[in-house]
């Protein structure tokens, strides 16, 4: 023990006697620990920042949807199966179709392509979207098939340049056939999202109606191809899944036939981690190539410095100096070029993401914080150690065989 502390000693003091070149050796390690900690900590925000927005807009969220052979044969989904679904599967807190129908409507301010999104009174629950003036229509608007909507704040201003417009009404055209629709409720979205929602010229204004009004229009419209259904995100989305697919076969008595498929929002979030892991795992890969470059440094400056202190080796070997002394000492020198290296490129690395993570917020209206790793900092505190160990063996060996005679002769 007490020789590790003179090693470490010596190590210590011949860096501090050459203070410009241990940098300089360090600079490599420093950049490639301080790339990688920041990458990752971004990323990690960046995933972790992405999925609470995506859990609160989707979390316990299941799509479901007839394949294209139910919709040859028919076997589209009903109100009754909605139903069904919410009184036989435990978990299900709500079911809601989604059907869009495309029409047309004008205002004062112009003409305008409109989608009607035909829902039911639970719809609320599938959104992240507020109430900001009236309300949201009601199951009676839904059993009475009343021609009443919800539209955004944003879409409101586009027809009527404000958002006042409760009480108003949209004359919406579609198939030829002209209905009114009374505004009840004009919804908003939620402040400090990562996912911001734009409008373009001639992008349609979307509104929510009553699915039952879309009768008016279709006498399909009981016929969905497509259900979301909201579960309890404490539970298991494929169990519910599987027992929400076994109820619309028995109901439709299409038991093997692969009518309805499924997809849980859980199932969407797991494939874009996953994508969002690859893509930081390569960046931090193109990163660390500079820790290859800091080593070769570190491998560079070690043989540098056995050169110039072959006359003192030569000594320390007539003293009787064993070899793995000699290469303890050079091992524990350029371990502590890198180790240094690495707490200092930790530093900046954590630094730098905040740093990225406070621009990002400031420009985007986001709580975006670093995803901090214990682990993450520890292997790259392990990683920069062995930098050092792997690059440091050469110029280590070389010293350790010098012979003695050799060494004094040098100089």
């Amino acid at each position: 023990m007490g020789n590790l502390i003179e090693y470490i000693k010596m190590a210590i003091h011949n860096i501090m006697a050459n203070k410009g070149r241990s940098l300089l050796t360090m600079l490599g390690i420093i950049i490639g620990i301080a790339s990688v900690i920041m990458i990752m900590a971004v990323g990690a925000g960046t995933t972790n920042q992405m999925n609470d927005e995506m859990d609160s807009a989707g979390g316990g969220q299941i799509q479901v949807m007839c394949s294209d052979d139910a919709m040859t044969a028919g076997e589209y989904m009903t109100p009754d199966d909605m139903q069904a679904i919410i009184d036989k599967v435990p978990g299900v807190e709500a079911v809601s179709p989604s059907s869009g129908w495309s029409g047309e409507t004008s205002t004062g301010k112009g003409e305008f392509s409109i989608t009607l999104t035909g829902a039911t009174e639970n719809q609320p629950m599938f959104s992240t979207s507020q109430i900001k003036r009236g309300h949201y229509f009601t199951a009676a608007d839904v059993s009475e098939a009343r021609r009443v909507c919800v539209i955004s704040d944003s879409d409101a201003k586009r027809l009527f340049g404000s958002d006042d417009v409760v009480g108003m009404d949209i004359d919406v055209l579609y198939n030829g056939v002209s209905k009114s629709y009374q505004i009840v409720g004009v919804t908003q979205q939620p402040e400090n999202g990562a996912f911001v929602s734009y409008t373009y010229e001639g992008m349609p204004v979307y509104i929510d109606v009553p699915y039952t009004s879309l009768q008016e229009y279709d006498d399909t419209y009981d016929q969905f191809y497509y259900f979301v259904v909201l579960a309890d995100k404490t539970m298991d989305s494929q169990e519910i899944s599987n027992k929400v697919v076994k109820v619309l076969e028995s109901r439709h008595q299409s038991a093997g036939e692969d009518y309805y498929q499924v997809q849980s929002f859980q199932d969407i979030m797991k494939t874009m981690n996953s994508m969002m892991g690859v893509v930081t795992a390569f960046i931090s890969c193109v990163a660390g190539i500079s820790l290859l470059v800091g080593g070769i440094g570190v491998m560079n400056i070690m043989l540098v410095s056995v050169t110039e202190r072959t006359r003192e080796i030569g000594i320390r070997k007539s003293l009787g100096a064993k070899t793995s002394s000699i290469m303890a000492q050079f091992l524990a020198e350029s371990a502590i070029l890198t180790i240094l290296g690495g707490i200092i490129g930790i530093i900046l690395g954590l630094a730098g993401a905040f740093g990225i993570c406070s621009v990002i917020n400031s420009t985007q209206n986001m709580n975006m914080t670093p995803g901090l790793s214990a682990t993450t900092i520890l292997g790259a505190t392990l990683f920069s150690c062995a930098v050092g160990i792997f690059f440091g063996i050469y110029p280590a060996r070389k010293a350790a065989k010098l012979s003695p005679i050799e060494a004094l002769r040098r100089n």
